[in-house]
């Protein structure tokens, strides 16, 4: 299993801190997610239905025609490996490393790029990316997305681009153009909406190829309550427009605080900032001592990155926990 952010049982025993008493910032989730509705009995007692109108709902807030319900985007990025013989992929670094995990399982030979212009995109069958990116934040035009999604289609390649962060800035999406041939988009209601345990996610795509997916899938992928609660917080346009403008705003308030104490990012999201630091595992262990948890990123001199923190956005009550910890601080640049 790969390392993911969120694991405070495994951080309690090892700092000797009840979870209850952590400040988790290590996993870029909203932290006043989607208020969860009364749910009908019904949604447990009944199979999931899928005439329920919640791929309507997917498709109008996603602006796309074609969408598959999926048990979150880490379902979908586990399927598009299976559906091509083994290729040549060029994925971004650093990046999720799910991606090429499943791919790699598959037998694809995996690629690693920093910028649209490298080389091994010449010769790559498959272009991977995260827009905004997880976890450096580094971001593409559509317009070069674009760009770049029809040289691969005019030699039968595919590209693409998990979206699982872009929902706070959704003029950045490209999933309006998701039916064209070999262009795939993914999507998930884990990290705007909150919602992460719910398993919801959308693969966006060309029609054919997403029934021959949805095939793959076979029925009752999502379960009858998170069918329900994904609807709901999809058509909510109301509270979407008011948590993309309060995620911002909390982002940038993170950003300044992160800067006030010599750990200045270097980009960010609506949901996390991302900080390039020499002395991020002392700055991670510290923390941690805090009871603060936050994502470490390894230096990786053969790709020229640095070690890195990605602070994801603190809940109401913990800015003044994560601001005296930082006050606190002992290491110096």
């Amino acid at each position: 299993m790969l390392e993911h952010g969120g694991n405070l049982n495994l951080a309690a025993k090892q700092y000797g801190i009840p979870r209850e008493n952590w400040l988790d910032l290590s996993t870029g989730i909203n932290p006043n997610g989607y208020p969860i509705p009364d749910i009908p009995a019904s949604a447990w007692q009944r199979l999931p239905a899928d005439d329920d109108e919640l791929i309507e709902a997917a498709c109008a807030y996603y602006g796309c025609k074609f969408a598959v319900p999926t048990a979150g985007s880490q379902a979908a990025l586990q399927l598009l490996p299976t559906l091509r013989p083994a290729c040549k992929v060029a994925m971004l670094s650093p990046m999720y490393q799910e991606h090429t995990h499943a791919w790699q399982r598959h037998g694809h030979q995996v690629h690693y790029f920093s910028n649209l212009t490298d080389q091994v995109l010449i010769d790559a069958d498959v272009v991977l990316l995260c827009n905004p990116n997880n976890p450096s934040a580094k971001s593409f035009p559509p317009s070069e997305l674009l760009s770049l999604h029809h040289k691969l289609s005019a030699r039968n390649g595919w590209l693409i681009v998990d979206e699982a962060f872009i929902d706070a800035t959704p003029e950045q999406s490209i999933a309006t153009y998701s039916h064209l041939k070999g262009l795939f988009v993914l999507r998930s209601l884990g990290k705007f909406f909150g919602l992460a345990g719910a398993r919801v996610g959308f693969l966006l795509g060309a029609e054919q190829v997403l029934m021959q997916a949805q095939n793959i899938i076979g029925p009752w992928s999502l379960t009858g309550p998170s069918r329900f609660v994904a609807q709901q917080a999809l058509m909510d346009a109301v509270w979407q427009q008011q948590t993309r403008l309060a995620l911002l705003a909390s982002s940038a308030r993170l950003a300044a605080l992160l800067e006030r104490y010599s750990l200045s990012p270097n980009a960010g999201t609506a949901l996390f900032q991302f900080t390039p630091n020499n002395q991020a595992i002392e700055w991670r262990d510290y923390l941690a001592k805090k009871g603060i948890l936050v994502r470490l990123f390894h230096a990786n001199a053969e790709l020229g990155q640095q070690s890195a923190l990605r602070f994801g956005l603190p809940s109401e009550n913990g800015w003044e926990h994560l601001e005296n910890a930082l006050k606190e601080a002992p290491i110096k640049d």
